[in-house]
């Protein structure tokens, strides 16, 4: 497998490679946040491994939407999976909480302090849902993961998350189409302090905007300013509704909506990381 800075080339992505790498392993605790890669993953964990070798585990912290939450909770429901809630503890991190621009490392290195002593006591080795697509982007997390000891199989087997999407459809999983979804504190610009009000506020704001029917959505926060994004073939619609749209996040606290012409992107604050050009610097 190639560096974790720089996505490898692989060949397609194959169920049957998932679950041989899935068998290798034996048994597995999953990093189950309940969103398209990490559903994907568990479905086929325990598909693979049955409950007593694939345990699905879902960090519960400020960082995490209430919506992604009790979703995980109605996913494991529904498939049967082995689930447990555990609290990570990012929020005690000063490193975390002044978001630079290694924030995600010391999110999942609170994930792997709550998942990898559950792990170590069943013999298992934790599993995340990063995928080929992943590798590519700012993703200290990743690294801080790895060196904690845990495996993606996803990159293993050769998914991409339209592979992802793609096998998740074929086999019936309502999650192959679900949107994008990520912590909250993505929202924040680096440099702008995490904190348990401000994660409320845009949790609270795309809560709102999701219920006016924009199922892609991020609020990015910029202290009173909400910058609202939506996929591009919704920029119209927002429009057309500004009224609500307005009244839904002036209600969650901010004073300012704008709407970013450019719409959804993931990863979009990862860009203030970079150093410019010389073009763009001049």
């Amino acid at each position: 497998m190639g560096g974790m800075g720089t996505a490898p080339v692989a060949e397609p992505a194959s169920l049957d490679r998932l679950r041989a790498e899935l068998r290798r392993l034996g048994r597995v605790v999953v990093a189950f946040s309940g969103g398209a890669d990490s559903a994907f993953l568990a479905w086929v964990a325990h598909d693979t491994l049955g409950p007593a070798g694939a345990h699905a585990v879902t960090a519960v912290s400020p960082s995490l939407a209430p919506g992604e939450e009790a979703d995980a909770r109605a996913l494991a429901a529904e498939w049967g999976l082995r689930w447990t809630p555990v609290a990570t503890a990012e929020m005690d991190a000063p490193a975390y909480l002044a978001n630079g621009g290694d924030r995600c490392f010391h999110c999942k290195s609170a994930l792997m302090d709550a998942a990898a002593p559950l792990a170590a006591a069943e013999g298992a080795t934790v599993v995340l849902g990063t995928n080929l697509d992943d590798l590519g982007d700012h993703r200290p997390g990743q690294e801080a993961a790895r060196a904690r000891g845990a495996s993606f199989p996803l990159v293993e087997a050769g998914f991409t998350k339209a592979a992802v999407r793609d096998w998740s459809r074929r086999l019936g999983l309502r999650t192959w189409d679900k949107p994008a979804a990520a912590c909250l504190a993505s929202r924040i610009p680096y440099g702008t302090p995490v904190t348990v009000a401000v994660l409320s506020g845009v949790a609270r704001a795309e809560a709102a905007l999701r219920r006016l029917g924009f199922a892609q959505v991020r609020v990015r926060h910029y202290g009173e300013t909400a910058r609202v994004e939506v996929d591009l073939d919704d920029l119209a619609r927002v429009v057309d509704r500004r009224r609500a749209v307005v009244a839904a996040v002036r209600a969650a606290g901010y004073r300012y909506v704008t709407l970013d012409l450019e719409g959804f992107r993931s990863g979009n604050l990862n860009g203030a990381l970079r150093a410019p050009s010389p073009e763009e610097s001049s």
